[in-house]
């Protein structure tokens, strides 16, 4: 399911995580716990990986990470605002120091001249206040998206290690 490149990009990112000590959690909705998924292919990423959350619904989003059903419905689900909710969330419910949170839209409906199909928003959260928010605009199909936005997610965990 995942490819060779991936797998070696969320080795490396796992690594360097239990290099730092540094334990995550992830709060995943269009890419439905694919993130974890390719993450616990490596093998020791229990090491680092300590929870993953499939928070498809807004109500999920609010019940498990504390989003705002207000900001949900002021913003939409996909939107920076709530993919930074979504990882401080994650972070503040899980004894971790590293979150990332993924929300968008995989198609092929669902989407608008606003929010077109393969927009996503990736959200990290530190301990220590460090935010990054990242928007993308993928293309192809559901299963592209998807997978597209585990490597950009995974990319992006990266960049929060150091």
């Amino acid at each position: 399911m995942f490819d060779a490149r991936l797998l070696t990009d969320a080795k490396t990112m796992l690594d360097r995580c239990r290099a730092a000590g540094i334990k995550l959690a992830l709060a995943e909705s269009c890419t439905g716990g694919l993130i974890a998924a390719c993450l616990t292919e490596i093998p020791g990423a229990s090491d680092v990986l300590e929870r993953g959350l499939v928070v498809y619904s807004n109500a999920a989003k609010t019940a498990l990470l504390g989003v705002p059903a207000a900001l949900l419905e002021r913003e939409g689900a996909v939107s920076d605002a709530v993919a930074c909710a979504m990882a401080e969330g994650a972070l503040g419910n899980a004894p971790v120091e590293l979150a990332l949170a993924v929300t968008g839209i995989a198609g092929p409906g669902g989407g608008s001249e606003a929010k077109p199909v393969g927009l996503v928003h990736f959200a990290v959260a530190r301990k220590g206040g460090k935010f990054i928010h990242r928007a993308a605009r993928f293309t192809g199909d559901r299963r592209a998206i998807r997978m597209a936005s585990v490597a950009a997610g995974i990319e992006l965990l990266g960049t929060a290690i150091d």
